[in-house]
């Protein structure tokens, strides 16, 4: 008898923590539409300002395992420049003469800049095309709403790499 009283009330009490820990969550997610709907906006006129910066958390490299960023990484956009510092893992077509740098770093002022609505709400694309001295880098960014994005680089001397990271504000 005491053993039948034990498991109900030990069927109550993980009833009565469920229910508890539904609550919680959803009194704390009506707390964030606001600012759910605040950072998407934000997000927004980061990017149709063309000023933001992407700091990159995870590099996807077309033929290896996704590796995440421990140093700090990023794309800074702004009206009349980019300045990119970026790492590179992959095969490289053509070597730069003289150079010890082998990740995606530039600071450029030649660039076409343009964004599009995507395909779902909330989702922005955005595409960037430098000139650089005798070659051209394509960047496109698939940015959401809350601020998370991917970033793929296609270089002509070089496989592309993608990146995952978040959109922020300059600082």
């Amino acid at each position: 008898m005491r053993h039948i009283h034990f498991k109900a009330l030990q069927s109550l009490l993980i009833c009565f923590v469920l229910l508890a820990g539904t609550l919680f969550m959803s009194c704390k997610s009506t707390q964030t539409v606001a600012q759910k709907e605040q950072q998407a906006l934000r997000v927004k006129q980061m990017l149709e300002s063309s000023d933001f910066t992407f700091n990159a958390d995870f590099a996807y490299p077309l033929a290896d395992r996704p590796r995440p960023l421990t140093a700090v990484y990023s794309l800074k956009v702004s009206k009349d420049s980019i300045k990119a510092y970026l790492p590179f893992f992959g095969r490289a077509y053509v070597a730069p003469i003289g150079s010890s740098e082998n990740g995606i770093k530039f600071s450029n002022t030649e660039f076409k800049y343009n964004i599009v609505k995507g395909k779902k709400p909330g989702n922005w694309i955005v595409t960037i095309k430098t000139k650089m001295y005798n070659r051209s880098l394509d960047l496109t960014l698939d940015a959401w709403e809350n601020g998370t994005a991917s970033l793929t680089v296609n270089d002509p001397d070089r496989q592309s790499i993608s990146f995952a990271g978040k959109i922020a504000e300059k600082e």
